[in-house]
């Protein structure tokens, strides 16, 4: 694979050297709000310079970990179905590699092409959550390939018991009474996560972040802002849990930088994204 001329900064291993590889998934053609998330990846990119690497609350440095940024993906804007498979195809090639894929989104759909790729992995892949929003509907308007519906067609291929969401405020009344018999859903923040960490240890589990898990007063740039949410060192807290299980798929999404003019939205999506690689390099060195 070859390398991206512009990188999230510090990330510039060798492609064979590298334990975790970034990949862009610049696709918001489903959105039901606000679009806008097709330009995170970028702009993570160009705005990650003005962070540190090195991190205080982990004291480490990124510049010591071994990540490698191979850039966006291009992907056909209005056919979600096609660019779904452009994205299952770059996160198999990574694992085939037996490396980590961490995607950038985009809007929450892009999840389930790199989980699909897991999923065909490990058969006993389970999931961990954060998100504002159940996106559990059987549909948005008629269309099954929403960011609205993409938890639940995740839940067709690992069935009850395997998905764990966290930081969930908003959905339609039928989707939290589905997800009572279907899904492990907690509602606001992350109470609970610490009882079902022991139950996943040793399971391979695909973790995806919704940033606006985020209260909208931390995080304004996003599609669809949810009063309520958690702040930036709760997230952090529980980041790190999940990142003491065995992670074999992550992706950060629906950073949408044009709702918020004073960058704060796009600097705290880099610092996030700065502690989660570090989180998952100390898996990796074990």
């Amino acid at each position: 694979m070859k390398s991206f001329s512009e990188t999230f900064f510090a990330c510039e291993s060798d492609y064979d050297d590298a334990a975790i590889v970034i990949f862009g998934a610049p696709f918001d053609s489903t959105t039901s709000f606000r679009p806008g998330a097709r330009f995170a990846s970028r702009e993570m990119r160009s705005e990650s310079f003005g962070l540190e690497t090195y991190s205080p609350y982990q004291d480490r440095d990124l510049s010591d970990s071994r990540v490698f940024d191979s850039g966006d993906l291009e992907l056909p804007f209005g056919n979600a179905a096609r660019a779904l498979e452009l994205i299952e195809a770059r996160a198999a090639e990574i694992l085939d590699d037996g490396k980590l894929p961490l995607m950038l989104g985009g809007e929450h759909l892009v999840t389930l092409g790199a989980f699909r790729a897991a999923s065909a992995r490990y058969p006993d892949l389970c999931v961990v959550h954060f998100d504002a929003h159940t996106d559990l509907r059987e549909d948005y308007l008629g269309e099954r390939l929403s960011h609205a519906t993409v938890i639940r067609r995740c839940w067709e291929t690992v069935g009850d018991g395997r998905i764990h969401q966290f930081g969930i405020r908003s959905g339609e009344r039928a989707e939290f009474e589905w997800a009572k018999s279907h899904t492990d859903l907690h509602k606001f923040g992350f109470d609970g996560l610490a009882e079902i960490l022991p139950l996943l240890r040793g399971k391979p589990v695909y973790f995806t972040i919704d940033l606006d898990v985020l209260d909208p007063s931390v995080f304004p740039g996003t599609g669809t802002p949810e009063a309520g949410g958690v702040t930036f060192m709760q997230l952090l807290g529980a980041m790190e849990s999940v990142c003491g299980l065995n992670v074999v798929g992550c992706d950060l999404n629906e950073l949408a930088p044009v709702y918020d003019r004073s960058g704060a939205s796009t600097a705290t999506a880099c610092k996030v994204l700065r502690e989660l690689l570090l989180f998952l390099s100390k898996q990796e060195e074990f």
